[in-house]
């Protein structure tokens, strides 16, 4: 029975720490609805500091301070942002600007490392006057980190370029920092300039700051006084929300500073992956807290498989695509729990276990290892008897059907 459990899935799965829990049993609180809940009012105003800007607002969710801040820019139905085609608010937030807002995504294609090209950017803005049948573009998007890119960092200088774009076609710019804080620390950048030329942000609180519950979008005044109406139009005002605030306040005191050693454990778990027979990996495109790797064809093993059977040796991932599975580290992952998935996936992936360059190879995974593991019942049983028709071995057949209860057909 596995009795360790490290969990690779998200910086999102992090526990409440002892000295959160304390905050929020202790946290002052007021009717935020009615914005009096002084903790919330310390948080925003905590937050706005950090990101430069002029105010802030709690929202329970990333995805409701994306929407929000689209809604808010783009206040005419039938407007445009432009987004890149692999971005967060894109791909994973139930396309809400437009089923809620009426707003129309523009994509341009994100490069591997997060950023679109600035002429492509250029290139997709659409004006009122130019014809009729085109939706006018009141809005660009950013994502820093960019999660889908391996959580690659966006530089100052190119964040001013776009900026720059925006400014000179009139348009807003809204950044989603929900790792903003992930990239100020690699960068070596503080979140304010990170965001300096943004009219918005949005940054999360419950990934690697490791608060429970929540996010915070931060922007002009105006800005933040339209974001909190949208707030409660979208079911968003809460009443004594320093309850949770409260243990976001203790994110940023405890974990911001530590974020680079996560980074560091992410670049030494990324190190050993490249060391793995099978699997393939760009260990200099890790530069935050998230790792994505790739299984190589000839393995019969999908990530699926994979993160199932890593599950039973007590390692939780998830898989990025048909070929790739991600991790993501957090506070709550030590070198130790790095060394420990490492040694896993390294047992897992053995030469024999995994390449089958012959049928002794088959027969020993699929019976010592475990058929189930590698393929699922019915395909690996399947799989063998191919494996033994074709080299004669009768009598290894007839035991893993004996193991299976599968009769020969």
């Amino acid at each position: 029975m596995v009795r360790r459990t490290v969990d690779l899935r998200s910086d999102t799965v992090t526990k409440p720490s002892e000295a959160m829990r304390g905050a929020m049993a202790g946290a002052e609180v007021d009717d935020d609805v009615l914005g009096s809940d002084p903790t919330a009012r310390r948080l925003e105003e905590e937050m706005a500091r950090m990101t430069g800007k002029e105010a802030a607002l709690f929202v329970p969710s990333g995805t409701m301070g994306n929407l929000i801040s689209v809604l808010v820019h783009c206040e005419v139905r039938g407007s445009e942002a432009i987004l890149g085609d692999n971005s967060h608010i894109h791909v994973y937030e139930n396309g809400g600007i437009s089923t809620i807002g009426g707003v129309h995504a523009k994509t341009v294609k994100n490069n591997p490392d997060g950023t679109m090209d600035l002429a492509l950017i250029r290139a997709a803005i659409r004006h009122p006057d130019e014809e009729l049948y085109y939706p006018t573009t009141r809005l660009i998007c950013l994502e820093n980190t960019h999660a889908n890119s391996g959580g690659r960092c966006l530089s100052a200088e190119y964040t001013d370029k776009v900026g720059a774009i925006a400014k000179e076609h009139g348009l807003k710019f809204h950044i989603d920092g929900a790792r903003i804080f992930n990239a100020s620390a690699a960068l070596g950048v503080p979140v304010h300039r990170l965001v300096q030329a943004a009219d918005s942000v949005s940054v999360c609180l419950s990934k690697g700051l490791g608060a429970p519950v929540g996010s915070v979008i931060a922007g002009s005044k105006s800005f933040i006084s339209k974001a909190r109406r949208l707030r409660k139009t979208l079911g968003g005002g809460m009443r004594q929300v320093g309850v949770l605030c409260a243990a976001a306040l203790v994110g940023l005191r405890d974990h911001a500073g530590r974020l680079e050693d996560d980074h560091r454990r992410a670049k030494l778990f990324a190190e050993g992956l490249s060391q793995v027979k099978g699997l393939k990996i760009d260990v200099a495109s890790v530069e935050t807290n998230m790792i994505f790797f790739d299984i190589m064809e000839g393995l019969q093993m999908s990530p699926e498989n994979l993160c199932e059977v890593l599950e039973e040796h007590g390692v939780l991932a998830m898989p990025a695509s048909a070929t790739s599975v991600r991790l993501v580290l957090h506070h709550q992952i030590s070198e130790s729990d790095v060394h420990y998935s490492l040694a896993s996936i390294k047992r897992i992936y053995s030469e024999k276990s995994w390449v089958f360059v012959s049928l002794e190879d088959a027969f020993d995974a699929l019976t010592n290892l475990g058929w189930k593991r590698a393929w699922g019942r019915e395909k690996g049983i399947d799989v063998f008897l191919e494996l033994a028709n074709r080299g004669g071995a009768d009598d290894r057949a007839g035991h893993v059907r004996a193991v299976s209860g599968k009769a020969e057909g």
